[in-house]
């Protein structure tokens, strides 16, 4: 295998890893914001709301309604055979001869990275404005919070 083989599939791996880690940091932050979710909608229903409280808190937890469709967006299955940097997909597999399978594995893997790369700053990108969604309806809900332990009316 050449130095250039090599590097290539050496890219490869690591853009492949960072899809894995993305996901799987989607899928953390996507647990969290339910769980923060379920803390708020508990907590407020059993509080004395005043409306600056409710609206405050309401805009919070819109933030967060966001942020968990982002979430989802990101970790979409893509079964509708769109190419990614020239292959299709798993999906694609399935439709295929081990023949054909081996024809589409030998083209060009440097399109296949860039694809793969694309996907991946998709991702990253939707995971944090999904972040900065969560900060923003965390400091809300706390600031809500903070209306109502206060008694500002």
């Amino acid at each position: 295998m050449s130095t250039l083989e090599q590097n290539l599939t050496a890219a490869h791996a690591e853009v492949k890893a960072e899809i894995a880690r993305t996901d799987n940091k989607t899928a953390l932050l996507l647990a969290f914001v339910g769980a923060v979710l379920a803390g708020a909608w508990t907590i407020a229903r059993d509080l004395p709301l005043t409306p600056p409280a409710a609206i405050v808190g309401g805009l919070g937890m819109t933030l967060l309604i966001a942020a968990a469709g982002l979430l989802l967006h990101s970790v979409r299955p893509n079964l509708g055979g769109r190419r990614l940097g020239g292959r299709y997909g798993f999906p694609l597999w399935a439709t295929l001869t081990p023949d054909q399978i081996s024809q589409v594995v030998s083209r060009d893997l440097a399109a296949d990275i860039a694809g793969l790369s694309r996907l991946a700053v998709v991702k990253f990108t939707g995971l944090r404005r999904a972040v900065d969604l969560t900060l923003a309806g965390g400091v809300l809900l706390a600031l809500a919070l903070l209306i109502v332990i206060g008694g500002v009316a």
